[in-house]
């Protein structure tokens, strides 16, 4: 199903995307390429909305700083200074985050309008042109979203990409979760999480990674176990003080990478992909208004970002995003879920 989701200042028309598949559905618009809703059945086959958004395409492109739903790139995360060097050429970015850079920011990705590739029942393909030069990244570069919904219970994200010179590529997603609806705000910390990586990388006082990987042993940020994000989110502990609650990159080490599950509901979705990093971000500073006039505030969801670890440019070491020209990226992430009969 496709309906229209507003007009922009331009004139042009935008549209909302329905996908469905078992009991599953999405909706996504070209506005952004962003995930607007994602219903999933409860214990008591109640439906519920899972994902925060915005009514109509006005909230996404007016009030939309705490990216619900985005499609992020072309670097998702943060850069140091807003600078880095690839082929030995320096490149500079636009500040958007004191002298640091955001999301590629501030001409984001997901205020642009996006072109349709192809609708079906089950998957909406959206693709969007970015010149060289853009955002401050060398090529001319196609990058294209699908969203599918799979016999597996499982939404898929697919991102592909292909530059004409060597570049970065390090999309994401940033839809915030909640599994109890997006309307039960203050359950979102009630929410069990599970992240399998043995250590985060520890950032500065601006969320810059310092460079170390930290074990996570004996520290709040141990999800190996199963816990309510709100358990130790208040911990004396110096990363904690410093992002204001959870804001930070776990490694992955296996699959699922990560495992949110509402105790309340039962349903539980199971993070897949093929990243090295999941950033984990409890919404700290959320202050939006949503669907149905639903204020969403401080920790009203969270997010689950899989992506290269951030800053990583400055860290040789570290997995890089560089995608070579005439050469096609490719990463895939799936949110996978059950629900208690």
């Amino acid at each position: 199903m496709q309906k229209s989701f507003g007009i922009l200042p331009s004139g042009e028309e935008t549209f909302l995307y329905t996908i469905s598949c078992g009991k599953l559905t999405a909706a996504v618009t070209d506005y952004g390429a962003a995930l607007v809703s994602l219903l999933v059945p409860g214990r008591d086959g109640q439906m519920a909305d899972v994902v925060l958004g915005y009514d109509d395409c006005s909230g996404y492109r007016t009030a939309n700083g705490a990216c619900l739903g985005a499609t992020v790139g072309r670097s998702a995360n943060r850069l140091q200074g807003a600078a880095y060097e690839l082929n030995g050429k320096h490149y500079r970015m636009t500040p958007n985050e004191g002298n640091n850079n955001l999301h590629s920011g501030p001409d984001f990705f997901f205020q642009r309008l996006w072109t349709l590739v192809f609708h079906t029942e089950n998957a909406v393909c959206l693709e969007l042109y970015s010149p060289d030069g853009d955002q401050g990244f060398p090529g001319n570069a196609v990058i294209r979203v699908t969203y599918s919904l799979e016999a597996d219970n499982g939404l898929h994200i697919v991102y592909e990409a292909k530059s004409d010179k060597d570049t970065v590529f390090n999309m994401t997603n940033h839809s915030y979760f909640n599994l109890a609806g997006q309307a039960e705000t203050g359950k979102a910390t009630e929410q069990l999480l599970t992240l399998p990586g043995r250590f985060f990388t520890p950032a500065d006082a601006e969320s810059i990674p310092t460079g170390e990987l930290r074990r996570v042993e004996g520290t709040p940020m141990d999800f190996r176990a199963p816990k309510p994000i709100g358990q130790d989110i208040g911990a004396d502990y110096a990363p904690l003080h410093l992002q204001g609650g959870y804001d930070h990159n776990w490694e992955v080490f296996c699959n699922p990478c990560a495992t949110l599950s509402d105790p309340d509901s039962g349903r539980t979705m199971s993070v897949y992909t093929d990243c090295p990093g999941i950033q984990f971000y409890s919404g700290n500073f959320l202050d939006e208004t949503g669907k149905g006039g639903v204020h969403y505030g401080r920790r009203s969801g969270v997010a689950l970002e899989t992506q290269f670890y951030p800053d990583s440019l400055h860290h040789p070491d570290w997995p890089q995003p560089i995608t070579k020209a005439g050469e096609t990226y490719r990463s895939e992430t799936v949110y996978r879920f059950t629900w208690e009969q």
